[in-house]
């Protein structure tokens, strides 16, 4: 496996889709092979600078959520092969540790977020509102309090470049049909509070995450992409989780932070990051990696 992947380039499938994150390959009609990368992206845009190994992290802790919530609804790994997917060694050898080969479907148009903290977007909407995208919450809150109960605050999915639109659960039941969007708020807040608990046992407290789903042809429900990754959760050590400020993390948002500090327009194209944030970063989704599936 290559220390640092920006972009994978497999001459023997067909490239479908090169995402933020994700290089997407056709493995015959039914499945698509998923190549992790080592970009980033923030406020929805790609910078320039790879983090290394950030790939494989993500590849080895979706996995080992997969495994950990089969129970609660299906996911899209598939029983082939690596090695039947891309037969060539050298190629292979690209991409090893950062692929997963998984059953084709489709995905829905929404994200599934959840909530279990106030922070962020939902921060500045309780400071505005007293709500998180349309939900009362009692009065006084601080930055960074847990909620009472976790929130599903569904999104529309935004072309690359663009950004997520939040939506509320009437909106969703329209786009998805009212009982496919009540399935996917119940799985959603089923596997959180799983995960969540299963995390705090090791020092981290999940924030909030991202879910997407997809159907078979069959029509039933399918966890899809990635899954309680340092990209689309944000993780906080629970030793110096303290309420009233802007916890440390285990995730991209230490990049977030350090990009907020620049006179960036957040438009493309990012902005270099300096040797020590790449450092700090990679070592922050090591360690999240260490602590959640050693």
């Amino acid at each position: 496996m290559k220390d640092v992947l920006f972009e994978s380039h497999l001459a023997s499938l067909p490239l479908l889709h090169r995402g933020k994150v994700r290089d997407i390959y056709a493995v015959g009609d039914e499945h698509l092979l998923i190549v992790t990368t080592d970009r980033l992206s923030a406020f929805d845009v790609v910078l320039p600078d790879p983090i290394p190994g950030k790939g494989a992290v993500l590849t080895a802790v979706a996995g080992f959520w997969f495994d950990y919530t089969r129970d609660l609804v299906p996911n899209q790994l598939a029983t082939m092969s690596l090695e039947q997917a891309v037969p060539d060694v050298r190629e292979r050898a690209e991409i090893e540790g950062r692929a997963i080969i998984v059953k084709k479907l489709k995905a829905l148009p929404v994200e599934a977020i959840v909530r279990g903290y106030l922070i962020g977007s939902g921060w500045k909407d309780y400071q505005k509102t007293g709500q998180v995208c349309g939900i009362p919450l009692p009065p006084g809150l601080r930055m960074a309090d847990r909620l009472p109960e976790p929130l599903f605050t569904p999104s529309t999915k935004a072309a690359l470049g663009d950004h997520d639109e939040n939506i509320d659960f009437e909106q969703t039941g329209k786009l998805l049909g009212a009982e496919l969007a009540e399935q996917v708020r119940e799985v959603s807040l089923a596997i959180y509070r799983r995960c969540a608990a299963y995390a705090l046992e090791r020092g981290i407290i999940i924030a909030d995450t991202k879910f997407e789903f997809g159907t078979d042809s069959d029509g039933r429900l399918v966890l899809i992409d990635e899954i309680l990754t340092p990209d689309s959760s944000r993780f906080w050590p629970a030793d110096s989780y303290a309420p009233g400020t802007s916890p440390a993390s285990f995730d991209k948002q230490y990049v977030r932070d350090y990009l907020e500090t620049l006179d960036w327009d957040k438009t493309p194209p990012g902005p270099k990051l300096p040797p020590e944030v790449i450092a700090r970063t990679a070592e922050k989704y090591r360690e999240a990696q260490r602590r959640l599936t050693a």
